[in-house]
């Protein structure tokens, strides 16, 4: 038996990040807008879209749900569900490409979408870091975006980055997070001074620091994290007269009365507190912890870690508002520091 029509114009690209229940209201979106649906049309039943795509029925009823949001769907008890309006505006389609998924990607994620409102269809892809798997997305991409939002971080191939995104129309790209040095062309950035900002943003805490000796960098090797970091700490450390090491293994690290750690990953950080506390050194008087990247849990452990971060809710909105009013600016994100008794 056939199936309806309806059934070839909904698709679920499982290499894609978005959530299922989007790529369903994207995938109605587009066929209304190539006429492939129109008003009146009716749509399968949330139990007809759970059993063809084999997709739960709390995923179809979110998306027939956003559909409804947007003005596109209405319902009639005992009929079904059908298309109420056509005139949709979303003459902007965004493929969205973040290096991986973590709480603060999900901060800038929800920030973006929020700020695009309903003006834009966006395709999330994450790569996990593997430059590989990021070149494959971006060749191999088969729709026509009128926007790429990259964010170009990975362990190896840094070299090749230009080579890929040349790949891309440069006035239909903005790069997220990091300018890629050498990298020319009137492409939009919201970026991150990664030496300047952890410079700036330990000068603040000065007089914190000034009771201990030692400045400890935990980097560990194969880091996707810019190497521009390093630079800065270095920087900071030699001018203010600071003994520092750079750390790659923090499980093997000793762990001295005076020393300060700053701090880079979850993983790393959930050791060297265990390792303090194992040691019965008081946070704040004995060590120091600067952790990067603001989360709500670093308010409340150890009565609080200072932390060093960028604003990701800002953004997120910021790249939303040079695709709207289009811009192709290079805007340095806000980066802050957030004082706590770790220091």
């Amino acid at each position: 038996m056939k199936k309806p029509a309806i059934f070839q114009i909904i698709h679920f690209d499982f290499y894609s990040a978005t959530p299922k229940y989007l790529q369903l209201a994207n995938s109605v979106i587009k066929a209304i807008a190539e006429g492939k649906i129109k008003k009146d049309d009716p749509l399968p039943s949330i139990n007809e879209l759970s059993f063809e795509f084999e997709i739960s029925r709390d995923t179809a009823e979110k998306g027939y749900k956003h559909l409804k949001n947007l003005g596109v769907l209405a319902s009639v008890p005992g009929k079904g569900y059908f298309i109420k309006h056509t005139d949709i505006n979303q003459e902007l389609k965004i493929f969205l490409l973040f290096n991986k998924l973590s709480f603060h990607k999900k901060i800038i994620y929800d920030a973006f979408l929020d700020a695009l409102g309903n003006q834009a269809l966006v395709d999330l892809y994450v790569y996990n870091n593997d430059f590989g798997l990021f070149k494959k997305l971006i060749h191999n991409r088969k729709e026509d975006y009128t926007h790429f939002v990259v964010i170009p971080h990975y362990t190896d191939g840094e070299d090749n980055t230009a080579e890929v995104l040349n790949e891309l129309p440069k006035e239909q790209l903005i790069l997220l997070d990091k300018l890629l040095p050498g990298f020319e062309g009137p492409y939009g950035a919201v970026y991150e001074q990664f030496d300047r900002d952890l410079c700036e943003t330990l000068e603040q805490a000065l007089p914190q620091l000034g009771k201990y000796q030692t400045l400890k960098l935990i980097f560990p090797e194969g880091s996707y994290h810019p190497r521009e970091i390093i630079r800065g700490f270095t920087y900071f450390c030699r001018q203010y007269a600071f003994a520092y090491k750079v750390v790659h293994h923090i499980e093997n690290e000793p762990i001295e009365t005076g020393d300060v750690f700053i701090n880079l990953m979850e993983t790393d950080l959930v050791t060297l507190i265990e390792r303090i506390v194992s040691l019965h050194l008081t946070l704040g008087k004995d060590v120091g912890v600067i952790s990067y990247n603001e989360t709500p849990l670093k308010k409340i452990i150890l009565n609080g870690l200072t932390t060093i971060s960028t604003d990701f809710q800002k953004m997120g909105e910021t790249v939303a508002c040079m695709i709207l009013n289009h811009q192709r600016d290079r805007v340095h994100n806000p980066f802050y520091l957030t004082l706590r008794s770790s220091l």
